[in-house]
């Protein structure tokens, strides 16, 4: 009688404690997959990797005209955005690709992209319709460098004399080209020099980030077509931006420091809340050993006068236009010059005198 209770009693705790695993087994399952949908985009401790934002899952079905409330800022004082657009002529090149076109680069043509001074979209094969220029490659990762270095060369044939600069950027990469114009306007484009977000492994100078893309002066396009027919350069590594680099080091390109005034990067390879956001990336994350100058985590990442974000999907995409070119701040003028930005008093000198000017004039209106 006791040894047939003692088996009850055994069975009863077996049954319980299966139950009872099955229900935390169930629990941590849930709680795990709510963690892996809230997980950053950025998981994969290689720079030159593939990474979760690459598939897109936050796609957006059409595409949106923001520039339809354009008379809302009628009245914006333009003229030196103005001036630097005909004075600094930018080509913007777009790396995608015909699975893209749709889910991708119709929404960087639709933002960013109608500010350049000519664009171009790439891709391993023609479209007529969108359109996109056929560089007959395959498409992958491993295809990335053969598709910039004919990208470049078809750029060089057919459209070096109208632009001074020439800009690579990917159909996930988000651009302000009036901060690229300002930052740009302090060079010739007659000097060996490109811009990006600096890394430095690997190279001596350092190479810029494919992703968070990079601006190559006329001369240095011309020197980088030359290369690769005396064989200075080759099709030497399938990673883009690192075997770019190389060759720009080899044809005596400078690698040129592209931090404002104050020495915050502009040239970004996350979106805004991946370096914003303290914590976000691991101090384990390769970003923290690849930048060639000290990188910042927090609000003093990234500069007033940004250049690019990557890893932007279809969504932010339009955030970002919205809260660039749309979002105003009742009241305020903006009036950060940054080319007075190591003379604080001197800046606050000129401010004061413009509102002194500004008054008065109101006041002579009234």
């Amino acid at each position: 009688m006791a040894s047939s209770k003692s088996l009850m009693n055994l069975l009863t705790f077996t049954f319980g404690s299966a139950i009872g695993f099955f229900v935390c087994y169930l629990l941590f399952s849930i709680i795990l997959e709510e963690q892996v949908k809230i997980q950053p985009h950025v998981l994969h401790n290689d720079p030159h990797g593939q990474h979760l934002a690459d598939t897109d899952n936050n796609q957006l079905q059409g595409q949106m005209n923001f520039n339809a409330d354009a008379g809302q800022h009628k009245d914006e004082d333009k003229n030196i955005a103005e001036g630097l657009y005909h004075k600094v002529k930018i080509l913007c090149w777009v790396m995608t690709g015909p699975q893209n076109l749709e889910k991708k680069a119709k929404h960087v043509k639709a933002t960013w992209a109608q500010r350049c001074n000519k664009v171009l979209f790439m891709s391993s094969e023609e479209n007529k319709d969108f359109p996109t220029v056929g560089l007959e490659t395959k498409e992958g990762r491993d295809q990335l460098y053969w598709k910039t270095i004919k990208a470049f060369q078809y750029v060089y044939d057919n459209y070096f004399d109208d632009a001074d600069w020439f800009m690579k950027a990917d159909d996930d990469t988000y651009v302000i080209l009036d901060n690229l114009r300002w930052l740009l306007s302090k060079y010739s484009p007659e000097q060996p020099i490109y811009f990006g977000r600096r890394f430095k492994p690997y190279v001596k100078q350092g190479y810029m980030s494919g992703g968070a893309g990079y601006v190559l002066s006329k001369e240095a396009l011309k020197r980088f077509i030359a290369a690769f027919k005396t064989n200075k350069c080759t099709h030497s590594s399938s990673i883009e931006d690192l075997a770019l680099g190389k060759c720009m080091e080899i044809i005596n390109v400078e690698a040129g420091d592209s931090r404002d005034t104050s020495g915050r990067e502009t040239f970004h390879p996350f979106v805004p809340e991946h370096h914003l956001i303290r914590g976000y990336l691991p101090k384990t994350f390769w970003y923290w050993n690849y930048n060639y100058y000290p990188a910042v985590e927090g609000p003093g990442c990234c500069s007033d006068l940004a250049v690019s974000f990557h890893y932007v999907d279809s969504v932010t995409m339009y955030h970002l236009e919205y809260l660039i070119y749309h979002l105003r701040p009742y009241g305020y003028l903006y009036r950060y010059n940054p080319d007075l930005s190591k003379n604080p008093e001197e800046q606050s000198k000129n401010e004061a005198l413009e509102d002194n000017q500004k008054l008065k004039q109101k006041i002579s209106e009234s």
